[in-house]
C-alpha cells in the first residue's frame, strides 16, 4: 500500500519553502547590483537560472524514479497498484507541464 510519501511525489510543491526564499533573494541581489555591475549582474542571472533549472531536473529525475519503483517491483502488480501508479504518472505529467 503506498505511504503518505509516495501519495506526495507528485503533488509537492517544486522547492522547499527555504529554497524559494534563497532563490528570490540571490534574484533579488542580482537585481540591486545591476545598476554598479551590469554585466556582472546578468552572469548571476545566468547562473541563478541554471541552479533553479538543474535543481528541477533533479528534482523531477528522482520523482520519476519514486514512481517507477512503486510499479517496477516485479511482475505480480495488481491492477488497482497499476491504477494507482497511472494515476501518479497524470499527476507527475501534469506537474511537469505546468513548470
Amino acid at each position: 500500500m503506498a505511504t503518505d510519501a509516495q501519495t506526495q511525489t507528485t503533488d509537492e510543491a517544486l522547492f522547499a519553502d527555504d529554497e524559494l526564499t534563497g532563490f528570490r533573494s540571490r534574484w533579488d541581489g542580482i537585481q540591486s547590483g545591476f545598476v554598479d555591475e551590469p554585466r556582472q549582474a546578468v552572469e548571476q542571472a545566468d547562473a541563478l537560472v541554471a541552479d533553479v533549472v538543474d535543481r528541477l531536473t533533479a528534482g523531477f529525475s528522482d520523482a520519476r524514479s519514486r514512481l517507477e519503483e512503486q510499479w517496477a517491483k516485479g511482475e505480480d502488480a495488481s491492477t488497482e497498484e497499476l491504477r494507482v501508479a497511472l494515476t501518479r504518472y497524470r499527476s507527475f505529467f501534469k506537474r511537469l507541464l505546468a513548470a
